[in-house]
């Protein structure tokens, strides 16, 4: 056989092209980016004949948004007008002048105008009733930072050093005094005022909540006059809880509960359940327990528990009721809910309405545990003893007698 001969007959006949090298495609570049992006409204316009608007329909008013930008752009307008088909753009300013600048300052760098314009949100549908929004408060810098930067210091000092831990955001945890963790940062809850709202609640109904500015001050310089439950939404999102230092939590036990004795005036009751459900995420865990608390009948806040996702969408059984006397029964409960913080239960349940949420109050702790940590709290000894969660069991503290 004549290989040569054969090896050139092979690469003069190659029907299939599979020893053709084929370039490689080169990276999409910006202004591709920009003129694929462009086109989506094109074809929107030749469908619909009319521009997108700022409607409910979520892909039109995407459309509507970056049509918007674009225009503002004399940049983007002149590198898309070879693809302009239908005139949506008008026409290219050119910039010659100081003054063309001035007139066309499309990234808005020179506008004097009132700050908080950008802040204020507006319904996109008017005839849609909803409540009315907050606006997003500012951070400003705050004049007096020099009061606070040393303690944020020491806390950064004291998370290092395991004195302070981080903890999962809850609820209870927003009050005064405390100090927090958001997108990173290191802040301060200083000031909670006492205004109320009406909130609704999916599975309780309206409720009455506190609502009212605070003041939080930032490790960075500024401060913030957001509502209490916008720094909750946040939180919860992106957050973490700064825990107190050993000597800071006796301290708060022994001003809260250090008086506490039972006399004649019940507030409510704390108690205790044990869930029926059938999800082999709940049923699985050991010592599964919600601490709730009510003012009035267990049996009726319990009655449509598999309607409620707060109850895991499933019948519970009562296992305890605790009369409480002389002391708001949810402080109580919330301080119960600090004990047993790192046992709380992380699901998430769908609801009747399709949403998913993450319960609170589910605690995988033992009956026992939970009724001596009752009992302790009532007499104010609460503050020699802490939760060993190896142990599964309450402790003595070091520094304790």
């Amino acid at each position: 056989m004549d290989f040569k001969k054969e090896l050139e007959n092979i690469l003069k006949n190659d029907p299939l092209g599979l020893l053709v090298v084929k370039p490689t495609s080169s990276p999409i570049t910006s202004n591709e980016r920009l003129a694929s992006s462009f086109e989506e409204i094109n074809i929107f316009f030749e469908k619909n004949n009319r521009e997108p608007t700022e409607g409910l329909d979520i892909i039109e008013r995407k459309l509507f948004s970056r049509l918007k930008e674009i225009k503002k752009d004399p940049f983007k307008i002149k590198d898309l007008k070879k693809f302009d088909r239908f005139g949506l753009l008008g026409e290219i300013k050119e910039i010659k002048s100081i003054s063309d600048i001035l007139k066309n300052d499309y990234l808005g760098i020179l506008d004097s105008s009132n700050e908080e314009d950008i802040f204020k949100i507006k319904n996109i549908n008017p005839n849609l009733k909803k409540d009315k929004a907050d606006f997003v408060a500012r951070r400003r810098p705050c004049k007096n930072f020099l009061d606070y930067e040393d303690k944020f210091k020491e806390i950064h000092k004291d998370i290092k050093e395991g004195k302070r831990k981080l903890l999962v955001f809850k609820e209870q945890d927003l009050q005064e005094r405390r100090y927090f963790i958001l997108d990173g940062i290191l802040l301060f809850l200083e000031k909670v005022g006492s205004e109320e709202r009406i909130f609704k609640d999916k599975s309780q109904g309206q409720r009455v909540r506190l609502d009212s500015r605070i003041r939080c001050i930032f490790e960075n310089g500024l401060e913030s006059n957001m509502y209490l439950r916008s720094l909750q939404k946040q939180l919860y999102q992106n957050g973490s809880y700064v825990s107190e230092t050993n000597e800071e939590a006796i301290k708060i036990f022994n001003e809260n509960l250090g008086k506490l004795n039972k006399e004649d005036k019940k507030t409510g009751y704390v108690y205790v359940l044990s869930s029926l459900s059938q999800d082999p995420r709940i049923s699985a865990i050991k010592n599964l327990h919600k601490i709730g608390y009510c003012k009035t009948n267990v049996e009726q806040r319990i009655a449509n528990a598999k309607m409620d996702p707060t109850f895991l969408m499933s019948e519970v059984k009562i296992v305890s009721i605790y009369e409480i006397h002389n002391v708001n029964p949810q402080k109580f409960e919330n301080l119960i809910h600090s004990f047993f913080r790192e046992r709380c239960l992380d699901v998430s349940i769908v609801g009747l309405d399709g949403e998913s949420i993450k319960p609170k109050e589910w605690y995988a702790v033992s009956l026992r545990v939970i009724d001596r940590v009752i009992s302790l709290l009532e007499n104010g000894e609460i503050i020699n003893f802490k939760y060993d969660t190896t142990l599964e069991d309450i402790v003595l503290r070091q520094n304790s007698n």
